[in-house]
């Protein structure tokens, strides 16, 4: 791509898990600034890419992006037949409005598989992984804060009875989920650190499993069949364990036949999705492990899986660039799947309130879909960099989208569209 000469490197864009940096001259490297609304509005690139000084239009570059991008697969098969599948959908909906772009905090990724690393507790709390620091961003404040710095040793603050509390140092975060006031996040040698928001240092750390290749793949905070809440954590060993948020112990450890990248509870705590390196996805008794049901459909790896809030629906993401969508009550075939542009389906996420399904690419694209119009109308928001995580707020009113570029790494925001839309002159 030696036509960008100075200006405008992309070298790594092409294929998925390697560096991909847009790279200005050293002027433009300087003009950091963030992206508002009004600016956009008036014609500002969102991220702040100064398209009018190089070579090629964002269309151009888009269209290059699309021909040039090769998806990572662990899995060499004709998707032929899975075209055929796939629903076709109206992309030009709006459902979230751009709100504001900051280059004052910046996701980074530990492994280009994972990306669940960024959380919303409110429409102004958003947490996210920059480097060896849980970073905190208020959208109302405009400012980051670092919670927890993992560079050095980290100590849990008690060592209680039945724990295998043991202080950890220089831990790589792969990936972290937060819930109210509590962070738990996993570490790349199969670290696990727990925090409460609203406390300081680390209320729990471990290292869960000894094994040789133990990256924790995915980690998640749930409420339990009988309302207590649960930490479960997914790895490389094969196994899903699932630890008590009181002292921190651990409850159950849960084996399968593969290693597992992604796990998540239904609402109501009784089923638990699990997902890895496997053709088929397995649905199984959230206490025993026992395996309930097999979802069958994908050709690759699986790395992302999420519940409607009714309980029925559940989402899986998978390399082979779909999303499928399974009715729990009839798992002969899934109900649906939803095509990515350019890359595996890396990430995805529900409203709080079960009207929209955020689903994120390893880079590049995130897609709204409406469920309520059975998912065959969507937004499609275009941007440039590796999606580090999304992440809807509580209240439904925010959707949050970590990009990880060492120029243009950023963490965006949107806001959901209403009928008064009066509203926005007065922010």
């Amino acid at each position: 791509m030696g036509e960008f000469d100075d200006e405008f490197e992309i070298s790594g864009h092409q294929r998925e898990g390697r560096d991909a940096d847009l790279v200005e001259d050293e002027d433009a490297t300087k003009q950091k600034n963030d992206t508002s609304a009004s600016e956009y509005r008036k014609g500002k690139d969102i991220q702040g890419i100064p398209w009018e000084r190089l070579n090629h239009s964002r269309e151009e570059y888009r269209e290059m992006r699309l021909k040039m991008y090769k998806n990572y697969q662990n899995l060499l098969r004709s998707r032929d037949e899975l075209e055929k599948e796939c629903k076709q959908v109206e992309r030009s909906c709006t459902f979230y409005d751009f709100q504001f772009n900051t280059r004052l905090v910046k996701s980074t990724i530990v492994h280009f598989q994972l990306r669940n690393l960024l959380w919303a507790t409110s429409k102004h709390d958003v947490y996210l992984m920059q480097n060896y620091s849980v970073m905190h961003w208020s959208s109302l404040l405009r400012r980051g804060k670092e919670v927890l710095n993992v560079a050095g040793q980290v100590v849990p603050a008690k060592k209680l009875p039945g724990s295998s509390a043991q202080s950890l140092s220089r831990v790589q975060v792969s990936t972290m989920a937060v819930k109210d006031n509590l962070m738990a996040a996993g570490g790349f040698q199969g670290e696990l650190i727990c925090k409460y928001l609203n406390q300081p240092g680390a209320a729990f750390c471990t290292k869960i499993t000894t094994d040789a290749n133990a990256i924790t793949n995915a980690v998640d905070i749930h409420q339990s069949s009988n309302g207590s809440d649960r930490v479960i954590t997914a790895n490389n060993d094969c196994c899903v364990r699932v630890f008590d948020t009181e002292k921190f112990v651990l409850l159950n450890r849960l084996r399968f036949s593969w290693s597992v990248n992604s796990t998540s509870v239904s609402p109501n705590g009784k089923v638990l999705s699990v997902l890895g390196d496997s053709t088929d996805c397995l649905l199984a008794d959230s206490q025993t492990g026992k395996v309930i049901g097999g979802l069958k459909g994908h050709l690759d790896y699986s790395f992302a899986s999420a519940w409607h809030p009714d309980g029925h629906i559940l989402a899986t993401g998978n390399q082979d660039k779909t999303c499928r969508l399974w009715d729990v009550r009839n798992l002969s075939q899934s109900m649906a799947v939803l095509k990515g542009r350019m890359g595996a389906i890396r990430g995805i996420k529900f409203s709080a309130d079960g009207r929209f399904m955020a689903m994120a690419e390893p880079a590049d694209f995130v897609h709204i879909y409406d469920t309520r119009a059975a998912y065959g109308h969507s937004q499609e928001i275009d941007l440039f960099g590796e999606i580090a995580g999304i992440s809807f707020s509580p209240d439904t009113q925010a959707l949050f989208v970590g990009i990880a570029d060492r120029t243009y790494g950023s963490l965006i925001e949107f806001r959901r569209r209403h009928l008064h839309h009066y509203m926005d002159s007065f922010f």
